[in-house]
C-alpha cells in the first residue's frame, strides 16, 4: 500500500462514520489502518471535533465540522490532477 497523507486517512475515517455511527474495529477495518493508527487518528479527529465518541454506546460519528472537511477534501480532490505519488500528473 501506497504512503497516505494524515488528511488523506481522516477522510476515510470521516467517510466511514458519514453512514452513521461505526465501532473502532469498522474504522480500523474499512479506512485500512492498524489499531494503534486507528486510536492515534481518532485522538487527533475528535480533538479537533471533527469527530465524537459517544462512550454509552462505545461509537465514534461525524460533526458537522466533520461533515464540512470531507466536503472540502472531496471538491480539493476534485480539483487536483491526479492522486499523491503519481508520477504521471500533467501540468
Amino acid at each position: 500500500m501506497r504512503y497516505r497523507r494524515r488528511t488523506e486517512i481522516a477522510a476515510s475515517i470521516l467517510q466511514t462514520t458519514k453512514n452513521g455511527p461505526a465501532t473502532k474495529t469498522r474504522i480500523t477495518y474499512d479506512s485500512y489502518l492498524s489499531f494503534v493508527q486507528t486510536n492515534y487518528y481518532l485522538d487527533y479527529l475528535i480533538e479537533h471535533r471533527l469527530i465524537r465518541h459517544d462512550k454509552s454506546t462505545n461509537r465514534y460519528s461525524i460533526t458537522e465540522k466533520g461533515i464540512k472537511f470531507l466536503g472540502t477534501y472531496s471538491k480539493m480532490d476534485d480539483l487536483l490532477p491526479g492522486k499523491p505519488g503519481d508520477r504521471t500528473m500533467q501540468i
